[in-house]
């Protein structure tokens, strides 16, 4: 069997195939379209993370391809309808990297509540900027959910620890799921906006989805909110939430995924002096450990297609 490998992942997961297996690990090929097609031109699995565009291009130049293992959760960048029509099994990694959103989510929210993290080039110049730096305490505040699955769910039971109070909406969880126990269930996401202190998105992009916070969205949130985005690129009005936090009508975003991905210099001048605001290269799923799980889980996963059919 030929295993493809077109980004990166924790090398050692692949000692997991076996040694009769054909596997080219070569995360530059997400780079090079051309080499990339060539390549599974004679594949049988294809591992990817977000960056690979696996569409119906793709997989004509891939017809003994059997599987698609994602290094992650999301699908957007993957055509299920083609791969389904051509019985290509598509496996992410769920839940291996649950952690790692989660911990991003937490610290991002302490870290633009308090505001006092961003002082090191006054105080290095001798400014001494107490006051200015006198933020608040994210006890006591209300954490919005946007989308209710397995991240959202660790991201809740963290922020409790924290004494935060929680919402959600999430029109896709039964209400009488448990999951709801000790959380705020809304009936619509403008109900769910207007007592968000915290703000955190984890929702697919869809047409439904797409610019889901834009100005409008913003102006039904409290006065200095916070705005995380974990979730995809577009999902979020970037220009709008530039805006947002130079008028005050947010204190503070952070934003892991972007409309353009990587993020070009020229996409990114939006964010010019933009205040209390945390922008990360799509990192907010990978620390070293979820790395190894993510990794060990879509081998275990592509094996079990490849050897089961």
């Amino acid at each position: 069997m030929k295993i493809v490998v077109s980004e990166f992942m924790d090398e050692t997961a692949l000692s997991g195939f076996s040694n009769e297996d054909q596997v080219l690990y070569a995360p530059g090929l997400v780079d090079d379209r051309g080499a990339l097609l060539g390549e599974l031109a004679d594949a049988d699995a294809l591992i990817v993370r977000n960056r690979t565009q696996v569409n119906q291009e793709l997989l004509d130049a891939a017809p003994n391809l059997q599987v698609v293992g994602r290094l992650g959760v999301g699908l957007d960048n993957i055509d299920l309808d083609t791969c389904a029509s051509r019985q290509v099994a598509v496996c992410p990694a769920t839940g291996a990297n649950t952690l790692s959103v989660a911990e991003y989510v937490i610290t991002a929210a302490l870290v633009l509540v308090r505001g006092a993290y961003h002082s090191a080039a006054e105080m290095q110049a001798g400014d001494w900027p107490r006051n200015a730096l006198i933020g608040g305490e994210v006890s006591g505040r209300c954490l919005g959910l946007w989308g209710f699955g397995g991240i959202a769910r660790a991201v809740a039971v963290r922020a409790q620890a924290l004494g935060m109070t929680i919402a959600a909406y999430d029109p896709f969880v039964a209400a009488d799921d448990p999951a709801w126990s000790g959380v705020q269930r809304c009936e619509s996401g403008d109900e769910l906006l207007g007592q968000s202190n915290v703000l955190s998105l984890h929702v697919p992009l869809t047409d439904s989805t797409r610019n889901l916070i834009d100005a409008a969205a913003i102006a039904k949130m409290p006065v200095g909110a916070v705005l995380i985005n974990t979730a995809r690129g577009g999902v979020v009005d970037e220009t709008a939430v530039a805006e947002a936090l130079l008028s005050g009508a947010l204190g503070g975003a952070a934003l892991d995924v972007f409309e353009s991905e990587p993020l070009t210099e020229d996409a990114a001048s939006r964010f010019k002096d933009v205040p209390n605001l945390i922008l990360t290269p799509h990192i907010a799923g990978v620390t070293k450990e979820g790395n190894v799980r993510v990794s060990s889980v879509t081998v275990e996963n592509v094996k079990r297609v490849l050897n089961h059919g």
